[in-house]
């Protein structure tokens, strides 16, 4: 996880500018401002190639199914943008990974309470609170997509 980690910030360093990631056992989540969505796909598209073709020949799994798909969402306004910073560090400890975001050092979100500091982190928390967020996001108004 933590070359995948590396890897990652290093590509959407280049790709854009990015605000929030986090990296768990079987998925990741970035938020990330793009010029160019197209290429930063194209460029994740290469590292899930490339990390799949490795694991599987670690773990002798030839021809199994890494990376199942993507998603992008247009933030919508601060709201959502500060909802998606918060969604984005507590993913692990709603997988239960670690009880607190500082505990898992696969994630932005160490930096990102040095930023800003934890009272401010506690306010934006309570100000733009995550509730469903993230719950059906793979379906629109004519049900799955």
């Amino acid at each position: 996880m933590i070359e995948f980690s590396t890897e990652l910030i290093s590509l959407t360093n280049k790709t854009g500018n990015l605000y929030a990631w986090c990296v768990l056992p079987n998925h990741y989540h970035l938020l990330i401002e793009t010029q160019n969505l197209a290429n930063l796909t194209k460029e994740l598209g290469k590292l899930h190639g490339r990390s799949s073709f490795n694991w599987n020949g670690e773990e002798k799994t030839r021809g199994r199914k890494v990376w199942f798909n993507s998603q992008d969402r247009i933030i919508r306004g601060e709201g959502h943008f500060w909802a998606t910073v918060n969604y984005i560090h507590h993913n692990p400890v709603h997988h239960k990974l670690v009880n607190r975001w500082r505990e898992w050092p696969y994630s932005s979100a160490a930096q990102y309470l040095a930023k800003v500091g934890e009272k401010r982190a506690a306010e934006i928390w309570k100000e733009y609170p995550i509730l469903n967020y993230g719950k059906g996001w793979d379906e629109d108004d004519f049900g799955r997509i």
